[in-house]
């Protein structure tokens, strides 16, 4: 019998000791966290289930929660209609527009902004006294007085919502547009003979065969969402101002475990964010999922219907040609 040559096992043992020292330990050394009350230095307390009872009373984190889901959900609906519109458009035969490559650059160039560039670039915009955007709003008359933009709860989320979505339109628009890339031209070139519009054209051609790369999109963007940090942070001053509007999830663990020294109970927000991105991830996906297949039931239903009445149809046909047979 030969013998093996275990020899390979060094060279692949690197990968596994960085593995398991700075990635299953640190996840293993967090949940352990989350039975503790621990503030950095010293010896953990443990304290049991306390820190999970807490975290299901504390109204800053239902606060945090809320204002989460407020921004992204604002965000995601601008990011994802601007890109559908987008692809449509770029997808429709009438139109042909041409530098398709030359758009898809445009728009993913925010992208490429690093956030701390995009903070101070909209800080500076968005100043009450000399920002642009004020300025160029009073020029135009559209308001007859500043905007404190990033001092009210209500303006605040909007802006951050619309700062992400100019950010990511473009990835969505690109991503979107390889789904549509691999969807047939014959599709769009029946429906433009048939005469339908493009309205009926985006409903029952693009979107339906769209629903798997939206499925994607969706969950990505949902994950990105839920761990919404930076933006926050370097925009107000760490705390989620005004009024803790745009106090986040991770904003809130940020300053639980930077701030307050609080690093028990900011381990087992990290493992409550983990649990709600989980299952509405498994939400969206088993509901997105149960619409494609109530889809396929109901095209299967028809075709059996349509092979029952097909098959009716020639019963009808023997019966009376055999009567007339009878009658000559």
């Amino acid at each position: 019998m030969k013998k093996l040559d275990h020899k390979g096992y060094y060279f692949i043992a690197p990968f596994f000791v960085i593995f398991l020292v700075f990635n299953i330990y640190p996840v293993l050394l967090t949940f352990y966290y989350t039975f503790t009350h621990y503030e950095g230095y010293g010896a953990p307390e443990f304290i049991g289930l306390a820190n999970y009872a807490r975290i299901l009373t504390d109204t800053y984190f239902l606060e945090a929660f809320v204002n989460t889901w407020k921004i992204w959900g604002l965000n995601f609906a601008l990011q994802l209609g601007i890109a559908l519109f987008l692809a449509a458009l770029f997808s429709d035969l009438r139109f042909r527009i041409k530098g398709l490559g030359f758009f898809r650059a445009v728009f993913y160039l925010p992208n490429l902004i690093t956030i701390s560039s995009v903070a101070i670039l909209f800080n500076i915009m968005l100043d009450w006294h000399y920002g642009s955007i004020n300025q160029f709003l009073l020029k135009i008359g559209l308001i007859g007085e500043p905007i404190n933009w990033l001092n009210q709860p209500f303006t605040a989320q909007v802006s951050v919502s619309l700062i992400l979505t100019w950010m990511w339109f473009g990835y969505t628009f690109i991503v979107l547009m390889a789904g549509v890339s691999g969807i047939s031209k014959e599709y769009y070139e029946a429906a433009l003979i048939d005469g339908a519009n493009r309205m009926q054209t985006f409903m029952y051609i693009t979107l339906p065969l769209l629903k798997p790369i939206m499925l994607y999109v969706m969950i990505t963007s949902l994950i990105g969402g839920l761990q919404l940090f930076d933006l926050p942070m370097l925009l107000t001053d760490g705390l989620g101002n005004p009024d803790g509007a745009l106090n986040t999830m991770v904003l809130y663990l940020y300053n639980q475990a930077f701030r307050y020294n609080n690093y028990g109970y900011a381990a087992t927000i990290a493992y409550m964010l983990f649990l709600i991105t989980v299952v509405f991830s498994a939400i969206t996906f088993k509901s997105m999922y149960r619409e494609a297949n109530g889809e396929k039931a109901a095209a299967k239903a028809k075709k059996r219907k349509s092979k029952v009445a097909k098959k009716r149809g020639n019963v009808n046909v023997q019966e009376k040609v055999a009567k007339q047979n009878t009658y000559i």
